[in-house]
């Protein structure tokens, strides 16, 4: 698929969304799709992270929006606090007891700093070299560089 197709596509489903009223009866994984997709295309006009694998990984870490760091934090994707981290902090047991994890004002910045991790990260820099239509390569590449446990 090229890129300009691709874009046509996004787009294409945008629109749809908009016009679209959310359903009391969808599931969990259609709210957080419909609710996140457009914050997962413009991370991805900005960052040249596929959409497809910003929206996969926040759906999946954050159990469709609903796990208490989501909730609470705001952190959609499971980021930890690594020792450069200087915002707000929760705790939480995870591979280890009490691990550190990431708070955020807002599911966008939750989001902008998902794209500022991987783009910032050494051993995710293979990944950019992909392209941006290339959601498999992404995903394996992601599995490869030991993203999640």
């Amino acid at each position: 698929m090229t890129l300009r197709r691709s874009i046509f596509i996004t787009i294409l489903i945008l629109v749809l969304t908009a016009f679209v009223q959310p359903a009391a009866d969808q599931t969990p994984q259609a709210r957080y799709v419909e609710k996140y997709s457009r914050l997962a295309v413009e991370e991805m006009y900005r960052s040249g992270i596929p959409a497809s694998i910003t929206l996969a990984q926040g759906l999946l870490e954050s159990r469709y929006g609903l796990s208490e760091l989501a909730t609470k934090g705001n952190n959609h994707f499971g980021i930890k606090c690594h020792s450069t981290w200087k915002g707000k902090r929760t705790y939480h047991d995870d591979d280890a007891k009490g691990e550190c994890f990431r708070v955020y004002d807002s599911p966008a910045d939750s989001y902008r700093d998902h794209s500022k991790f991987l783009a910032n990260g050494q051993r995710y820099a293979f990944l950019f070299d992909l392209q941006i239509t290339d959601y498999k390569g992404w995903a394996k590449g992601l599995k490869k560089a030991g993203y999640a446990t």
